[in-house]
Formats: structure tokens, C-alpha cells, sequence
């Protein structure tokens, strides 16, 4: 679902589009709310209405709910939003990140190794946290990662983000996950992720 700058979604207003993917979109947008701004991001197209698409935009949700950690941006709600004379809108509502993505200070030119070390690191980390969890990313890449102006990674979009635990628990929060039907859709021999 494309959506136009001063479109209202409950307490959120988009402000600008912030970029767009194979099957979403991402927005900037006022949370009038809690006077911040926030990412919104939404299912485009077809997408936006096909149950699986559906399922595997709940299961980032759930994924993203479970991981807290200072170098994965963070979701801060899961909603639904009806609009007026319009189809409801399922949406993440995510940290939102200024500065560029790791793809954009590539192309600037090389990254003096001071520079680089710590953001390495970082990612690092954050992989490391999520493998903890059992949550394999699947789509890293330099346009999924964004540099704060202080120097910090955020590792973005784990859209296609896998949980690995071949047995979880009742309690462990992504044990819902692996129950749906549409995570069962992704098996061996399928490409998931951004063709490089």
C-alpha cells in the first residue's frame, strides 16, 4: 500500500517516504502521540493483502519483539489500521534511525579502519545476540545497516528472518513462529533474501 505524505494512521501522520523494498515500504511519520518520530512500515501491493505476506509480516514483528539490543533497531508496536474508504493497513512501527545506511557511506569512498572497526563490531554483535536467540537475519547487506551520526550501526529488516530452535520451550517468545503454516513456506533450495 503506497501511502501520501499527511495520511493519517491512528496517532501517526507520514511525514516523507523513507524507502521501499521487494515487498514493503518505509515511512517517516509523526507518532502525535508521544511527540517522536518514528518508521512505519507497510506491505506494498499485492503483498499487502496476501495471507502469507500477512503471517510472514507478523512473524518480523514477533522476531523484532524478542530481540533488545542497542545495535538492532527496535519495534515499537504492531498495528492495524483502518482507513477511510481504503483497505486496512498492517504496519511495524519501528525506531526510526536517521543517517545513512552502511551501502551509502561505501559510496563515498573507502572507510579509513578506525572508522570501520567499530561498525564491524557492532554488527557483529548484533548478529551474535540474535544467533543467541536463534534468530538467523538472512538478508544482511549494507542497505540493511544504518549509521547513526555518532558513529553507531543499526542493523535493520529481518523481514526474512528465521528462527532456528528445532524445540522451543512454552515461554520462549518466538515459539509462535515456528507454528505458522507460511514459515513453513521457506525450505532448501529456495533463495530467500537480496541476490548479490
Amino acid at each position: 500500500m503506497h501511502l501520501t505524505v499527511g495520511t493519517r494512521l491512528g496517532a501517526y501522520e507520514i511525514r516523507s517516504p523513507l524507502g521501499a523494498g521487494g515487498m514493503g515500504e518505509v515511512y517517516r511519520a509523526r507518532d502525535t502521540r508521544l511527540n517522536r518520530d518514528v518508521a512505519i512500515k507497510v506491505l506494498s501491493g499485492p503483498f499487502a493483502t496476501d495471507p502469507e505476506q500477512l503471517a510472514r509480516f507478523d512473524r518480523e514483528a514477533q522476531l523484532l519483539a524478542s530481540l533488545n539490543h542497542p545495535y538492532i533497531a527496535q519495534i515499537y508496536g504492531f498495528e492495524d489500521f483502518h482507513t477511510a474508504g481504503g483497505p486496512a493497513v498492517s504496519a511495524l512501527i519501528l525506531e526510526l534511525v536517521d543517517g545513512p545506511t552502511l551501502a551509502d557511506r561505501i559510496q563515498q569512498g573507502a572507510i579509513p579502519i578506525d572508522e570501520m572497526l567499530p561498525i564491524a563490531r557492532q554488527i557483529a554483535t548484533a548478529l551474535s545476540s540474535a544467533h543467541e536467540r536463534g534468530i538467523v537475519h538472512r538478508d544482511l547487506k549494507p542497505a540493511n545497516i544504518k549509521l547513526t551520526a555518532a558513529g553507531t550501526a543499526k542493523v535493520l529488516d529481518f523481514g526474512i528472518a528465521k528462527a532456528l530452535n528445532p524445540q522451543p520451550s512454552a515461554d520462549e517468545t518466538d515459539a509462535i513462529t515456528r507454528q505458522t503454516p507460511a514459515f513453513a513456506g521457506t525450505s532448501a533450495g529456495i533463495v530467500m533474501g537480496t541476490p548479490t
